[in-house]
């Protein structure tokens, strides 16, 4: 079975909601990763959650960038190891340089928290690989840095891939199911390889049908599947 890494920093908040999901639910191995540790051997999977790192002075994600961990995360996500951050997760894989873009308020200018549908717009990737392309979560955000945007240039889109957007029950996009304000109504974004996810909809959150949802579900369970596929093929994650 692959073994789970939730990577925390002071003030992250979901580390326990991802521990819940993995372990207690999916029956997976899963370790706590302080975010001071620099060695990070032995993850087939990091998870970076969501919540409030260093409290979102400066930028949210803006300081845990410098942290020690970050060194050897992006060695792993070179080496093609799957990584997911989620919300503040996100945040910090952008400040980061592991992937592109910038967050900046939500449209309203207010903290947004709500349920969103997201329509696959990659199944390509760990994390979507038992998805469809077109294929409609249900998944809460949590939000008020979670405008994600661009430069003109795009950031050189040749080395990122939209994976999930914003939509409507039927799929379509428009600025109602946008809870953000974000450009193109992205949800969630890889690098080129697809090993590295950004998303701002809390997967976790949508682990069981008494919260609402069991749809988060389906992306965990695909990296599973695609990280024992690997294993089995003998070929390194």
């Amino acid at each position: 079975m692959p073994n789970f890494g939730i990577l925390f920093f002071p003030g992250s908040n979901c580390d326990h909601d991802c521990y819940h999901a993995i372990r207690k639910i999916l029956g997976q191995p899963c370790d706590f990763i302080w975010h001071e540790e620099i060695c990070l051997e032995g993850i087939d999977c990091v998870v970076i959650p969501g919540g409030f790192s260093y409290g979102d002075y400066l930028r949210a994600g803006a300081i845990s960038r410098f942290s020690p961990v970050m060194k050897p995360l992006g060695e792993l996500a070179k080496l093609g190891v799957p990584i997911i951050g989620i919300c503040n997760g996100f945040q910090i894989l952008v400040e980061s340089g592991l992937l592109p873009g910038a967050f900046i308020h939500n449209s309203s200018l207010k903290f947004v928290c709500r349920w969103t549908n997201v329509r696959i717009e990659d199944p390509d990737t760990p994390f979507t690989c038992l998805l469809d392309k077109g294929q409609i979560l249900k998944l809460p955000v949590a939000n008020a840095q979670g405008n994600f945007v661009l430069s003109p240039d795009r950031d050189n889109i040749e080395e990122w891939r939209i994976v999930l957007r914003y939509c409507g029950e039927d799929g379509e996009l428009n600025a109602e199911a946008n809870p953000s304000g974000a450009e193109d109504n992205i949800a969630g974004i890889t690098n080129s390889r697809g090993n590295v996810l950004g998303m701002m909809p809390h997967p976790e959150r949508g682990f069981e049908s008494l919260l609402g949802s069991e749809d988060g579900r389906k992306m965990f369970e695909s990296v599973i599947s695609w990280i024992d596929s690997r294993n089995v093929a003998g070929k390194a994650v």
